[in-house]
């Protein structure tokens, strides 16, 4: 077995829960200003999920929940520019610390970091969002923690396609077998999984449902010596929160 030498994380849902009270909320502050009457619930957006990338997601939405919907000649120019006023207000709201780092992220993160292993962020979001999450929820300049940023349009084909990984890790000169994937959702897992990686899973509310069958642990967050993680699935040798010494064991099996 290759040794572990880089990290891959996905950034929604894994890095921070930021889909119910970030993303949406920020789409309904952009529809808001464009004058939409369009209310995207708690439910509605779980179910719009499914599709991964905000301006697919949009367009998922116009053609499958509000087909009436009476669209402009450019449709592509209006979902740029709506995605666009939502990441301002996503990003708006990261600078107002609205979105923390969820349990255990940082001291993870920062264990890497220390042990001189290399990192990279694969995720479909765009890097404005990326880049506004890390600076203002771990410090200025923590977008150099991660050797790649492999985010939004960087390739055609999103998740679950697996293209962001594989894309990341030719970047980094990387094997599959030399890396471990970090995801929260069943789009998440085949994207990593598809890309040949062993993959740690945490889960969120609109994730715990998800299968994550392929997964080599399946938590419900990465947890803290204080605020131990609940293994939903696999084994995690009783210890109680997800250091370092825990994803090595976990990519050697």
């Amino acid at each position: 077995m290759s040794e572990l030498k880089a990290l891959l994380f996905d950034v929604d849902g894994t890095l921070a829960d930021t889909e119910k009270d970030g993303h949406r909320v920020a789409f309904n502050r952009a529809f808001a200003d464009a004058g939409l009457d369009w209310d995207w619930t708690p439910e509605l957006y779980g179910q719009l999920l499914a599709v991964t990338g905000g301006k697919e997601r949009m367009r998922y939405y116009l053609s499958d929940f509000n087909p009436e919907f009476e669209a402009p000649a450019d449709l592509d120019e209006f979902v740029r520019g709506l995605h666009a006023a939502k990441t301002e207000h996503y990003t708006r709201m990261l600078g107002e610390g609205a979105i923390p780092l969820r349990p255990g992220v940082r001291r993870l993160l920062e264990e890497v970091r220390d042990a001189g292993l290399r990192m990279a962020v694969v995720t479909t979001t765009t890097p404005a969002n990326v880049e506004a999450l890390l600076t203002h929820a771990i410090e200025l300049g923590a977008m150099d923690w991660f050797e790649v940023i492999a985010a939004g349009d960087i390739v055609p084909a999103k998740k679950p396609a697996p293209d962001i990984y594989t894309w990341a890790m030719n970047e980094m000169d990387l094997t599959s077998a030399d890396c471990i994937a970090f995801e929260d959702s069943r789009n998440g897992i085949l994207s990593s999984c598809g890309a040949g990686l062993k993959t740690i899973i945490t889960t969120n509310d609109y994730t715990r449902d998800d299968d994550f069958s392929e997964a080599v642990i399946v938590l419900d967050q990465m947890g803290e010596p204080n605020q131990p993680f609940s293994v939903l699935a696999g084994d995690a040798g009783g210890v109680t929160h997800l250091d370092l010494n825990l994803v090595r064991r976990l990519h050697s099996t």
